[in-house]
């Protein structure tokens, strides 16, 4: 089922995107050509051949080899509007994401009020019509307050446009509750996101056990944790028959039950972070705090393992985890610290290093971002498809970039990736083939 995304007021004349190298993943197409936009959708895409003469009522752009893909589709980020605005309001997060080639990303219902009722949806989407460069939509709580103890109004949220439910980073304890909200969410057609981590093992955790933890003294979780809450998730959803997101999954144990799901043909996908990607265990250095994450940082064999899995298929989706927090929250004792980290600028740039690394093909990094968690919503983006909105990316894929916080639009500056060098410049964002980000 396709859903309606909010409206952005398109480009007022048509676009003419010339001598581009086209990355479509719903495709599988990889070819230079010219793609043209008007009223706000995909025109035409062509690859073969001269586009021919340009009419002039076109405005036209000459990408010059640039690469030319979906904007991108961030399936979790936080905010702080609405209750903590000094963080991160939907505007300055819609201004991260545009910088970052992220053209429609899902807001986290742990706000304050939580978005565990159809008014607070409707408040979202208003302010983010209103106030936003991109696309947001809002997911639901999957429990009132997010408390895991009484299911939310999955039907009225989703009648007013949520587009998943979840407790963000809250694990549902109870089996039963959550068995009632993955039955009443599949007869919605909703998707239930969760967090597997068993609550008893992990509470309290800022590393993982082993050997680094012990050694810095640092409160630990093993990573079974981990794969003992998807096996309970896995078994509930043979069950119920409900579609289930792995929300963040990042060790070794839980792919292998994972795996035994999807072999079992259940309707179950997941997701995993660019941290969890991109940083291990030794990376926290002495006591970063911009490392601490939930869930935290792993091993090198389960981010090794992490990368293998999206590079199979395994795993379906790379989210941004975008979770502003102030200096005063992270400047604190590594184990006190808030945890989080901000990531919407530097999603695409961060992801793009594992193809420069020869590890997993452009087209299908590129899908993990677009085409993957626009299907897991039923939105029409994420493809460069005729009729499509035009939110469209142009990336110099091999432009040097060194992250600078300063340089960051969001209103928190709290990035892992303070001072690394990656490759990949965002030139262009389009939505609705308005341009809302340029260089």
């Amino acid at each position: 089922m396709a859903r309606e995304v909010p409206a952005v007021s398109p480009a007022d004349r048509p676009l003419a995107l010339l001598n581009a190298r086209i990355v479509d993943p719903a495709a599988r197409l990889d070819a230079k050509g010219a793609l043209f936009v008007r009223d706000g959708r995909i025109e035409a895409v062509v690859t073969d051949g001269d586009p021919g003469a340009v009419g002039a009522d076109y405005e036209t752009l000459d990408a010059a080899g640039a690469l030319l893909i979906p904007g991108l589709v961030d399936l979790r980020a936080k905010t702080g509007e609405p209750g903590f605005e000094t963080r991160e309001t939907l505007r300055s997060a819609s201004e991260a994401a545009a910088a970052g080639g992220v053209t429609t990303f899902v807001v986290q219902p742990d706000t304050d009020p939580v978005i565990d009722e159809a008014s607070v949806v409707d408040f979202i989407r208003r302010r983010a019509r209103d106030s936003s460069l991109v696309n947001i939509l809002p997911a639901g709580a999957a429990t009132q307050g997010c408390l895991g103890e009484r299911m939310a109004e999955i039907g009225l949220m989703a009648e007013a446009g949520c587009v998943y439910v979840t407790d963000a980073d809250r694990p549902i304890m109870n089996s039963k509750v959550m068995r009632r909200v993955l039955a009443y969410a599949k007869g919605f057609g909703m998707l239930v996101a969760h967090r597997p981590a068993d609550p008893w093992l992990s509470e309290g955790a800022a590393a993982t056990s082993g050997e680094f933890a012990g050694r810095m003294g640092l409160p630990s979780a093993p990573p079974e944790a981990e794969k003992i809450m998807l096996e309970r998730d896995l078994a509930l959803v043979e069950m119920t028959g409900a579609r289930l997101l792995a929300d963040q999954v990042t060790t070794a144990c839980a792919l292998e039950a994972l795996e035994r799901g999807k072999t079992r043909g259940l309707p179950v996908f997941a997701s995993t972070s660019i941290n969890h990607l991109t940083f291990n265990e030794i990376d926290i250095g002495d006591y970063r705090t911009f490392l601490k994450f939930d869930p935290p940082v792993r091993g090198e064999d389960d981010r090794q393992a992490v990368i293998e899995a999206l590079a199979s298929g395994l795993i379906d989706v790379v989210v941004s985890a975008h979770a502003p927090a102030p200096p005063e929250d992270k400047r604190l004792p590594y184990a006190e610290a808030a945890p989080g980290a901000v990531g919407l600028q530097t999603l695409l740039p961060a992801l793009l290093a594992f193809h420069h690394d020869g590890r997993i093909p452009l087209i299908d990094l590129i899908a993990a971002m677009t085409v993957r968690p626009a299907d897991l919503l039923g939105l029409p983006c994420g493809r460069l498809a005729r009729g499509a909105p035009a939110d469209l990316v142009l990336c110099d894929l091999n432009a040097p970039l060194v992250v600078d916080p300063d340089a960051l639009k969001s209103r928190s500056r709290n990035t892992p990736f303070d001072g690394r060098r990656l490759q990949g410049v965002v030139q262009r964002t389009l939505v609705a083939g308005r341009v809302v980000f340029s260089v």
